[in-house]
């Protein structure tokens, strides 16, 4: 399609940085040791041992979560999963009823509030109760002739992260989805993220700029190359909204759109987002280890068990009419709720303190 750019979580042309769980494997307790790659091949149709070894090599295929040789020997019980970049677009979309937090809709477009816990579209892994199959189901009660060969991807043309909540903007017919991807190509759409993050950030204001791309070792993360030696170009500006001493409230306005690009920045600012199990923000970061804190954060991650990260905002110009449209929501309740227990805890200790 023209001008139309693949788009990764955070609305950017990147998306073959992402892997995509494609198949896993847990061992019978009975199993003999057998070499990985042999086993792979038994289990996996059409694999060569060549593309597996290669693919290990690669950082693939991980055994209980962690990286492994070609000629590592599986055991009983071992928990392997396989990981591809093919794209889960190629996946097709089977159209399911479900409730959706629909913001705006006219004939062109439509905007939801994804809540957190909702995978954005089909994969390996996570072929339903995603929110492109219910948004497919949705168009096609309006139109049933409408298939993924007319409006393909039944018009996403941004994505976030599966624990990230917040707005999204589909586009319901072909002229719209076009337009709208060029906005995100040329970066003219407006998008401001409110995150939770570890630490006292020291400037009220910044700009974080620095590569984002895969990382050298673990192929499921994403590191920040400040020198600019790996990955693409990523560039966030932040603003501190309020402190907690432990812990700091941000705005953040994407000038470009990198997958996890926001949590990367950050962790490379040394402040990670709260309770964000896959860059370091799932433990104690800032305080004491001392018992009662400890237990005052292991708390709070309860209340907010994944990234604490909002899509707050959204605007952008319709692709038909031309009016500039802005669209805002809501704190979801995990997140002002920890907020909120963050503000109660240093209102305490500062009483304690005079």
């Amino acid at each position: 399609m023209d001008n139309q750019p693949d788009i990764n979580e955070h609305g950017s042309e990147d998306h073959n940085e992402a892997l995509y769980e494609r198949f896993s494997f847990t061992i019978d307790k009975g199993q003999e040791p057998l070499r990985i790659d042999k086993f792979l091949m038994q289990r996996i149709e059409n694999a060569t041992r060549n593309k597996l070894q290669q693919g290990i090599k690669d950082g693939m295929v991980l055994v209980n979560g962690k990286e492994v040789s070609p000629n590592y020997k599986i055991k009983p019980h071992d928990e392997i999963v396989v990981f591809s970049d093919d794209h889960p677009d190629q996946s097709d979309v089977v159209p399911e009823e479900m409730p959706l937090n629909i913001v705006f809709e006219d004939e062109h477009l439509m905007i939801i509030n994804k809540p957190a816990g909702m995978v954005v579209h089909p994969g390996s892994g996570n072929y339903s109760g995603t929110l492109l199959n219910g948004v497919a189901w949705y168009l096609q009660q309006q139109n049933p002739g409408l298939t993924e060969e007319s409006l393909p991807r039944f018009g996403l043309v941004h994505r976030i992260d599966k624990n990230t909540s917040g707005l999204l903007v589909l586009a319901k017919t072909d002229v719209a989805m076009r337009n709208l991807a060029k906005q995100f190509f040329d970066h003219t759409i407006q998008r401001q993220y409110v995150a939770l993050v570890w630490g006292d950030i020291v400037e009220d204001k910044g700009t974080i700029v620095a590569h984002v791309g895969r990382h050298q070792r673990f192929r499921k993360l994403f590191n920040a190359y400040p020198d600019g030696d790996f990955g693409k170009e990523a560039i966030t500006h932040y603003e501190v909204l309020e402190r907690f001493n432990y812990v700091t409230l941000v705005r953040c306005i994407l000038e470009t759109g990198r997958t996890h690009q926001i949590r990367v920045h950050m962790k490379h600012l040394g402040h990670p987002l709260f309770s964000d199990d896959f860059y370091g923000g799932d433990r104690i970061v800032k305080g004491t280890v001392y018992t009662k804190y400890k237990q005052f954060v292991e708390n709070c991650f309860a209340i907010c068990p994944r990234q604490a990260l909002h899509a707050k905002t959204l605007g952008f110009e319709h692709p038909v009419t031309k009016e500039k449209l802005f669209f805002e929501t809501d704190l979801p309740e995990d997140i002002a709720n920890v907020i909120e227990k963050w503000r109660k805890y240093i209102g305490h200790k500062g009483h304690e303190l005079e």
